[in-house]
């Protein structure tokens, strides 16, 4: 694969090669951060679940993120007479994985009514009562640390199991990097009630054009892969089709893992947070995109450009992402805003209402995939890939290995990673960003024919430098949780070593944290 750009691109790429050297004799972390303190603290294994539900207990939360110290409402259904919960903070832990937060607390099972379908959009949304104020204020400081949370539910007569997912933001407190968890997928993906944006993963193929986080995570399809009901695909991904879905392992919770393990001076936000915070990025000076991130909104895209604008550094270690253009809208049944995602998908032009309301003023919002028309903003115009292929499961071939990106790397010889391919990626396409520079171009036949992943790099004209993995399954790399279980372990040093090399960089990508 070839270098885009001319002769003053390879001059800037010179630039950057010299300020890469000189970043790699920098530490990987802050020795002292709030998250290397938070995993100094014991953890606990028991938030694993067991014996997980099948609808005996189950719920959702009122917000996908909130601030810490803002109350979060649940709302549970269980056939169980009672069910305790128990809250759990997700990172490293030595080993463990998690902490608890706060457990013991106990309330009546109640038995929530079942929604039904709107014939028109599929959407399926719940009109449960609230089972419990979850309360974030602590008199002790270190508490609720920003983080992704796992609440266990446990059902008191029949020992079923499953989580309520939320993340904790810490708006007002900088750090080096800002991890986004991608809820639109898990929504996307979830087909709890028979509805999912995906014709094979809904009941009689009749796929939803709106789907609700006012609804619980459903379980996995695969029959080893309900460990992670409740909580989207943070633990564990939907298997919706035989030719798609190639594990059911999951991405983001091996990323958190690493990074907290190496004491990331991390904070955490979702999507939804992307969309309604125009300044999201102040305070930090990378953004990370992990695993699976494939449905965003107008709203989104512009805020993580302006970041970029602005200095932060990107990293997306994920694949086919920014793929499908959605809309979010209130909840019908609360008015709560974002409640609600809209994906008409590839029936857009012919019954999304924008594509049909003779108003051409609005199209740019219609919900086609973002290089299509009328939106027509291919998605390497931001992240220099786009999406290429799927399933796959094939080895990373490095193919500039004199990078200063791959300085202390030990590549073996064929300089492959082997395994980390997959299961979706993306490629570089004529007509990227200036200045993109490939670093691997994987081959991988399918169908009889090669097809190629790539890796990429590139320095916008703020000097925030954007890297592209190319692969979901970048995380693997990293840390082996959900192996031998759900796949084969393929942790690696050298993708380990390459990940603190793009850290640093993303993390120098502001000459000082934008404010």
């Amino acid at each position: 694969m070839t270098v885009f750009g001319c002769k003053a691109r390879r001059q800037g790429r010179i630039v950057l090669a010299g300020l890469l050297l000189s970043l790699l004799s920098l530490p990987p972390a802050r020795a002292a951060s709030p998250i290397t303190l938070e995993n100094a603290r014991p953890g606990q294994s028991d938030w694993v679940l067991t014996d997980p539900a099948d609808h005996e207990v189950e719920g959702y939360a009122s917000a996908t993120s909130i601030q810490r110290g803002e109350p979060l409402r649940l709302y549970i259904h269980s056939t169980d007479p009672a069910v305790t919960l128990a809250v759990y903070r997700m990172g490293w832990y030595g080993g463990a994985g998690a902490r608890l937060i706060r457990g013991g607390m106990t309330i009546p099972g109640i038995r929530q009514p079942m929604p039904t379908s709107d014939p028109v959009t599929g959407l399926i949304e719940c009109q449960w009562q609230v089972s419990y104020l979850l309360t974030t204020a602590s008199p002790e400081a270190s508490d609720w640390l920003s983080g992704v949370y796992l609440i266990k539910l446990t059902g008191s007569a029949s020992g079923k199991q499953s989580y309520i997912i939320f993340v904790i933001r810490e708006d007002d407190r900088p750090s080096d990097v800002l991890f986004q968890s991608s809820v639109t997928t898990f929504q996307a993906y979830n087909n709890w009630g028979g509805k999912s944006t995906y014709p094979s993963n809904s009941r009689d193929e009749q796929w939803a054009r709106k789907v609700s986080f006012n609804r619980p995570y459903g379980r996995s399809q695969h029959p080893r892969g309900g460990s992670g009901v409740g909580a989207g695909e943070f633990l564990t991904a939907m298997s919706i089709h035989p030719t798609r879905a190639l594990s059911t392992a999951g991405w983001e919770y091996n990323m958190v893992r690493w990074l907290e393990r190496n004491g990331y001076d991390v904070t955490y936000s979702t999507d939804i947070d992307t969309h309604t915070q125009p300044e999201f990025w102040k305070g930090h000076r990378a953004w990370l995109s992990v695993g699976h991130d494939e449905y965003w909104s107008r709203d989104m895209r512009r805020h993580v450009e302006a970041a970029r604008d602005h200095g932060v550094g990107l990293g997306f270690f994920s694949a086919n992402t920014c793929y499908w253009h959605i809309r979010l809208e209130p909840s019908l049944l609360t008015g709560e805003p974002d409640r609600t995602m809209v994906s008409y998908k590839e029936v857009a032009l012919l019954e999304d209402p924008l594509a049909l309301d003779g108003n051409p003023s609005n199209d740019h919002l219609i919900t086609v995939q973002w290089r299509e028309a009328p939106v027509q903003q291919p998605e390497q115009t931001l992240l220099g890939v786009m999406f290429g292929t799927v399933p796959v499961d094939g080895d990373i071939l490095i193919t500039q290995s004199t990078h200063p990106l791959f300085e202390g790397v030990d590549l073996p010889p064929d300089h492959r990673l082997s395994g980390l391919l997959g299961y979706e990626i993306d490629q570089a396409f004529p007509g990227g960003p200036a200045g993109l520079t490939v670093l691997a171009h994987s081959p991988y036949l399918k169908d009889g024919q090669v097809s190629h992943g790539d890796m990429t790099l590139y320095r916008a004209e703020s000097g925030a430098p954007v890297f592209a993995a190319g692969t979901i399954q970048w995380s693997w790399g990293l840390d082996d949780y959900n192996a031998p279980s759900l796949r084969t372990a393929r942790s690696s040093d050298a993708v380990q070593q390459m990940t603190v090399n793009v850290l640093r960089l993303l993390v120098s990508g502001a000459a000082e944290t934008p404010q």
